[in-house]
């Protein structure tokens, strides 16, 4: 009697097979990120990202399962990806979080067939998790960073500017020089006083805003047929029977025995904020530091268009790399985030240059 042959399955496509080997080396290296990223927090933020890095575990399974036989031997994952594993490894920053935040919007998941709805849905949810995750970091850099940014971007615009006005109307070397460190501590000065006034100004604002110390020990001697309590919570944004409502809880010693204001604590608005002298230190300096770049060529001995050309060309650069930053924070298309900072300083540049051009030939 003729053995019978048991039917086997067909093996899969080689570019199936090579598409879900890229999957798995991608996921592997994605766990690895949230891994080192937890090793490097504490407390709740640990917790999120180990479950990140679990959950990615488990989509590393679904391709394992698919590829039986054919896993063969592990593939690095993405440049991206293994980019993003050292510097989580080695920094651990929100820089990482913003990055790795597009990484999970942009998942393939939802277009593939090889993929479940669950992993796509997964997919989507982990970016809203690190979505979060880059806002806590976003807003403890807020306050300093927007100085420091905003003083580059300033200190480079402003400055080649100046200098290419400058030029422009026929200066020598040793003229545009003075102009141009006259322009740098000039606006770096400017800058950081006002970036001073500005934050201390907004944290005034906020503890002004605060409820008084002491209106907690009045409630005891409240009137009960007659008391404002009530208005207390209404001036603060709570309805007029949410407010009537706590307010009777309140007196009846059933609640707390100090009133909610239903505002926000001061503290934290003044830790989004930031700190006055710090916020000014960081916008001196970034302003000085962007300020300085389009005099160099003129500092060097250059003169004329050459020394316009290569202090545009560092300029340019600076705002590539400041606009790919922001880019990067605020969790969008580093690209596209660069060279519109790039058309902007430069439109503010050529205008100025123009008009250097006017006042240099009326005068001649």
């Amino acid at each position: 009697m003729a053995a019978v042959s048991l039917p086997t399955e067909p093996a899969a496509p080689r570019a199936d097979v090579r598409r879900w080997r890229r999957y798995l080396a991608d996921e592997r290296a994605e766990a690895a990120v949230y891994r080192n990223l937890a090793a490097r927090r504490s407390g709740e933020e640990r917790e999120i990202l180990a479950a990140l890095a679990e959950a990615e575990g488990r989509h590393e399974q679904h391709w394992i399962d698919l590829l039986g036989d054919d896993v063969g031997k592990p593939l690095r994952g993405s440049l991206r990806t293994r980019v993003l594993a050292v510097l989580a490894k080695r920094f651990g920053s929100v820089f990482v979080l913003a990055l790795m935040q597009r990484a999970e919007d942009r998942s393939p998941y939802a277009d593939d067939v090889d993929a479940t709805a669950r992993m796509a849905a997964d997919e989507r949810i982990h970016g809203e998790v690190v979505r979060g995750l880059a806002n806590r970091g976003r807003k403890r850099l807020s306050g300093t960073f927007r100085a420091a940014v905003f003083g580059a971007n300033d200190g480079l615009v402003s400055n080649l500017a100046l200098i290419i006005g400058i030029s422009a109307s026929g200066a020598d070397r040793h003229f545009v020089l003075l102009s141009g460190v006259a322009g740098l501590l000039a606006g770096a000065l400017s800058m950081g006083a006002g970036e001073y006034v500005s934050v201390r100004s907004q944290r005034e604002l906020l503890e002004a805003s605060a409820p008084h110390p002491e209106a907690g020990s009045a409630v005891a001697d409240l009137d009960v047929d007659a008391n404002e309590l009530a208005l207390v919570y209404r001036a603060r944004g709570m309805p007029e029977a949410e407010a009537g409502a706590h307010a009777a809880e309140v007196l009846s010693g059933i609640g707390e025995r100090r009133p909610r204001t239903g505002s926000t604590p001061v503290t934290d608005e003044n830790e989004a904020v930031g700190n006055g002298l710090s916020a000014a230190v960081s916008s001196f300096c970034f302003f000085a530091s962007g300020a300085i770049i389009p005099v160099l060529p003129f500092l060097f001995g250059m003169q004329g268009w050459p020394a316009i050309a290569v202090a545009g060309t560092l300029v340019g650069l600076a705002l590539l790399g400041t606009g790919a930053v922001v880019g990067v924070l605020s969790g969008a298309s580093p690209a596209k985030r660069a060279f519109r900072q790039l058309a902007i300083g430069f439109g503010a540049a050529v205008v100025t240059y123009v008009l250097g051009l006017l006042f240099g030939t009326g005068s001649a």
